[in-house]
């Protein structure tokens, strides 16, 4: 039995229904197949701009705005639709009234279908924009985080490597007289050691394996003391402005690694104005509610300081923003190495940050770095290394490494300059030793990562061994969730690869100096 509804009723249903569709950015319509002629509903101008009385009701105005590159495939897959009956769905981009193209998805139901052509198709079009754009940063995130794994993994092991080249350096320098004429020879051989180094350093900030030793600064004399030597290096031709906010706030950051952000940034603008222009530092504090959050990938709500540079050069396209935080991306002929925006992006997101890239408001490009606000207090900078914290020492070390090389180098630093040594190659042999007894070691010395038995399992399960009271110290390529978890250990307890022998030296002298209780 049909029923029939009074006019009102009906009207008032469309006005919801109206409603609705407004709310979620959508633009219905009614298609009448035989005719060709499509009904819009108010969408069409609260979603794309268009007023009805410009809106033409034929097939023809619609697939118009369509963009060029998606009309061919949507014009088969609705044609399709409306000779067969089945349902039609397509996401394209549709052009607004202004010129701009939104991303949409569109579906649309048959009404009356029969075995043949559908009376009519009756569906609309949902801006799905913000959506895609979310799923664009989520697919280039996943894919930075990839990469950033392997990057990881390749300058770990790569560091064990620049140990011993560089730890065997020093030594042979130590040997060589001034006159000697392999000296220059092994200058240069520790020379490059130090500035592939570098290399993985930026690697390893990218990958967010990088130990950082966070404190609390002012990003605003992080700047100032940079100012001078960014002047030097920027060039003639190249303005620098700072405008730094007099009440900015203070973040929880490693002022080396912050330092390295603000350099990089302002390298990277002023390859960007090959005939010169202006670079502007500018911070200030920031807000981000809930809304303005979401517009970033993995960013929380809450207080933040924003750190922007601006430069007036010659800008990028989107497909070069796209890929402007990817290691060895780059687009100056091979003349950079593509790490430095990669480390900036490592360091950032690995002090709790995001950093986002546009366009300038004068053709060039607007980086925006935004790092959490803390209250506590600035802590003082540290003091320098005394000559005795690089001095030897008569106690007894275990060194446990997986690697030969950096095994066999650390053993000779330590036995040159008076300790005992005792080594093993990896955590179940170390702990096969230490379980017989013959000898107590004042100091565990291990490698982090290693095959079967992690530094931090062996630490762990040594220190359930009776009359164990030696210190720990780490070495390690980078920061691995593995010390993090173990807790009680801090940046205090870790030599980081690759090291010198003076490095070293003065990593062990501190972990044996201090308080047994630590």
């Amino acid at each position: 039995m049909l029923q029939y509804y009074p006019e009102k009723a009906v009207q008032e249903a469309n006005e919801r229904f109206e409603r609705a569709a407004v709310a979620v950015a959508a633009a219905l319509y009614d298609l009448d197949v035989e005719r060709n002629r499509r009904a819009w509903s108010e969408g069409i101008t609260k979603v794309f701009g268009y007023p009805l009385e410009e809106v033409e009701p034929t097939y023809d105005w619609w697939l118009d705005r369509v963009h060029p590159d998606d009309r061919q495939r949507v014009d088969a897959t609705f044609s399709k639709a409306t000779g067969t009956g089945e349902p039609y769905e397509a996401e394209y981009r549709f052009r607004t009234r202004s010129g701009s193209y939104l991303d949409v998805l569109d579906r649309a139901l048959p009404v009356a279908a029969g075995p043949g052509r559908p009376a009519r198709l009756v569906g609309g079009m949902v801006d799905i924009t913000e959506r895609k754009q979310l799923e664009g940063r989520l697919r280039q995130s996943q894919k930075l985080e990839a990469v950033g794994r392997l990057a990881g993994g390749i300058a770990h092991d790569f560091n064990n490597l620049l140990t011993a080249i560089e730890g065997y350096s020093d030594l042979m320098l130590a040997e060589l007289g001034e006159a000697d004429r392999l000296r220059t020879d092994v200058e240069e051989i520790a020379k490059a050691a130090r500035r592939a180094a570098s290399l993985t350093t930026q690697l390893l900030a990218f990958s967010r394996r990088q130990m950082l030793q966070p404190k609390v600064v002012e990003p605003n004399v992080a700047v100032r003391d940079l100012e001078v030597m960014l002047r030097r290096l920027l060039g003639e031709d190249v303005e620098l402005v700072c405008a730094l906010d007099p009440e900015l706030g203070r973040v929880l950051a490693d002022p080396g690694q912050l330092a390295q952000v603000i350099v990089n940034l302002a390298l990277n603008a002023r390859d960007a104005m090959p005939d010169g222009g202006r670079i502007t530092i500018e911070t200030r504090n920031r807000e981000l509610d809930r809304a303005q959050a979401r517009g970033h990938e993995d960013v929380e709500p809450g207080s933040y300081v924003l750190l922007t540079v601006t430069d007036t050069g010659h800008g990028m396209d989107e497909e070069t923003r796209a890929h402007v935080f990817e290691p060895f991306f780059t687009t100056k002929d091979g003349k950079g190495t593509g790490l430095g925006l990669a480390t900036v992006y490592g360091i950032v997101k690995q002090s709790g940050g995001h950093v986002s890239v546009g366009a300038g408001p004068e053709r060039g490009s607007v980086f925006d770095v935004y790092l959490p606000r803390v209250d506590n207090p600035p802590e003082p900078r540290p003091r320098p290394h005394s000559a005795a914290e690089t001095s030897g020492g008569s106690e007894t070390v275990l060194v446990v490494e997986d690697d030969d090389t950096v095994r066999g180098l650390v053993c000779r630093v330590l036995e040159q300059h008076g300790y005992a040594v005792l080594e093993a190659c990896d955590g179940e042999a170390a702990l096969a030793l230490l379980e017989r007894g013959e000898t107590r070691p004042d100091l565990l010395l291990t490698d982090t990562v290693m095959p079967s038995m992690s530094g931090p399992e062996l630490a762990a399960k040594a220190a359930g061994l009776d009359r164990w009271d030696a210190r720990v110290l780490f070495m390690s390529g980078y920061a691995p969730e593995a010390l993090q978890r173990l807790g009680g250990f801090g940046s205090d307890a870790l030599v980081q690869k690759p090291f010198s022998p003076a490095d070293l030296l003065a990593a062990v002298r501190e972990a044996l100096d201090r308080p047994a209780s630590t």
